[in-house]
């Protein structure tokens, strides 16, 4: 480097050191009201200086705050103002401070964020608040001993689900635990609601609170779409979902096991089908695995499976089996389809009218006509409770065909049930009255029976296609001495002793009042029902 260099290096350090001493004095300035050329020994402001530091000042010209420190609770994005009012503030220089940093000196606002400014004087406003503008904000007086407030900025933070287990689809097998999870932020901390949608947790209840739950054992019946929810008063609750599949093999329910049709007409053979994943559902006739024909359709609506059979034939009758699979296993269910009658119902009053004899009426559906019918009653012990059905002796089968109405009376030996003696099965076959009608009733007066007595009884139905199952045990009492009632008034007309205490009535179609000679003591009414 020449000499020449050397002058201008010179210069542009007295350069620097000048500009550092007008700063230095612009400081004094603003702060002290004096300036650093003043400070001259024996100069007047080295004098003004002196007694400006040692004189006392009186406390009633010192400025002071007008509103305390507070804290803030602010929504992020949202804007703020942290008042800062001064009463006789004099020459004196407010700033605003956090931490270390300086934001404003004066109405100078010295931080470079154009978020902040001042406002209304000295009041110091933030727009967009965000969660790092939390945390303490200082006003000070630049007084010999500074004054100062301070006001607590807390960011508010809307509720936000961070993760819920396996994205929101889970799957586990039946009879495996599984927890659904969900995480939330926020200020302050969401608190988290589970429900389930369109259903009850499986705990039973509607809703609970917590990070997790936890389903044991899991079944079909705890699948589906649960709802994490999570609020913190600040701004919406936000919810997201979990899918819950539980993988399951086929469970299949019949809407019917034995299915009643007739020639010529419609039948359906239901199956409810529940697995995950879905199962393949075939439809077999004993062995044989049967196709969709023209007059035999398969639909499937959801969870439910038909075997429709249009124009039902004979050769239809019989059992059938739905049969389903997938992945996790197999299911099969067996239903019959029968041309036989359904089983009889009672129609008539427990409480009979008289002492010694009661009118039994019954009605059957059947879409081929009844041919006859088998009626079984006996007493029950005095004071006892119906037996269950369990308990009660079986009903004799007889395959007979009866050309005429047939009383067999109670035999001499019985059976012991709970303890009481209850004795056999006494019946009565009793032919039907054609009828092409889909239900048939039936009343019978049984006589001869015993007064304030408890009976039970059931009945059978014959078409072509062979005997219903039996009916329910239906039981019903007879009228007691002190009744108003007499013991019934009918006499004997007949002279045959095997069935001169009966009397049938038979309801069919049409209201003609028939006699028929061939079974005597039998009369035949038609009614319509």
């Amino acid at each position: 480097m020449t000499g020449h260099g050397c002058p201008g290096i010179v210069n542009l350090l007295r350069l620097c050191v000048l500009v550092l001493l007008l700063s230095v004095d612009i400081f004094c300035v603003e702060i002290l009201g004096v300036s650093s050329m003043d400070y001259k020994s024996g100069s007047p402001a080295a004098a003004a200086a002196a007694e400006y530091n040692t004189a006392p000042i009186e406390s009633t010209d010192l400025p002071s705050f007008t509103t305390p420190g507070r804290t803030f609770r602010i929504v992020t994005s949202d804007t703020v103002v942290l008042p800062c009012d001064v009463d006789n503030p004099g020459n004196f220089v407010l700033a605003w401070k956090r931490g270390i940093a300086i934001l404003t000196a004066g109405n100078i606002k010295v931080t470079p964020d154009n978020r902040f400014r001042l406002v209304d004087g000295y009041n110091l406003e933030i727009r967009d608040v965000q969660t790092n503008d939390a945390g303490n904000y200082v006003c000070q007086i630049a007084t010999l001993q500074p004054r100062e407030i301070t006001h607590t900025v807390e960011i508010l933070v809307p509720p936000r689900i961070d993760y819920v287990s396996s994205e929101g689809e889970m799957q586990v097998k039946k009879g495996s635990t599984v927890t659904l999870q969900c995480k939330a932020s926020g200020n302050p901390v969401p608190t988290i609601t589970w429900t389930r949608k369109n259903n009850l947790l499986p705990s039973g209840e509607k809703s609970v609170e917590g990070f997790s739950i936890t389903i044991e054992q899991a079944n079909r019946h705890q699948a589906g779409i649960y709802i994490c929810t999570a609020s913190n008063g600040v701004g919406d609750p936000v919810q997201k979902q979990i899918n819950l599949h539980v993988l399951y093999p086929p469970e299949i329910e019949v809407e019917r096991g034995w299915v009643h049709s007739g020639e010529g007409y419609e039948a359906q053979l239901v199956c409810i089908v529940h697995a995950e994943p879905p199962a393949e559902v075939l439809w077999f006739r004993d062995t044989l695995r049967l196709d969709s024909t023209e007059r035999r359709i398969m639909e499937v609506r959801g969870s439910r499976h038909t075997l429709l059979i249009r124009k039902v034939q004979s050769s239809d009758f019989g059992n059938y089996t739905c049969q389903a699979d997938n992945q996790i296993g197999k299911a099969k269910q067996s239903l019959e389809l029968s041309g036989k009658p359904n089983p009889a119902t009672f129609r008539s009053h427990p409480m009979g009218r008289f002492r010694d004899s009661y009118n039994i009426t019954w009605a059957v559906n059947s879409y081929t006509p009844i041919e006859e019918f088998k009626l079984y009653f006996r007493k029950l012990p005095l004071g006892s409770q119906p037996p269950t059905p369990g308990q009660l002796s079986a009903m004799p089968h007889q395959n007979n065909v009866y050309k005429r109405p047939t009383r067999r009376e109670n035999d001499t030996q019985g059976h012991l049930i709970n303890g009481r003696f209850l004795g056999d099965w006494s019946n009565v076959i009793l032919p039907a009255i054609p009828s092409e009608q889909f239900t048939q009733q039936m009343s019978y007066v049984i006589k001869g029976l015993e007064g304030a007595a408890q009976y039970e009884a059931k009945v059978q139905a014959k078409n072509r296609f062979g005997w219903n199952q039996e009916s329910e045990t239906f039981h019903f009492h007879t009228r007691g001495a002190g009744s108003s009632f007499e013991p019934s008034p009918e006499t004997a007309v007949y002279s045959d002793p095997e069935v001169r205490d009966m009397g049938v009535t038979a309801y069919g179609a049409a209201s003609t009042v028939l006699a028929c000679p061939v079974l005597l003591a039998i009369t035949l009414a038609f009614a319509s029902t």
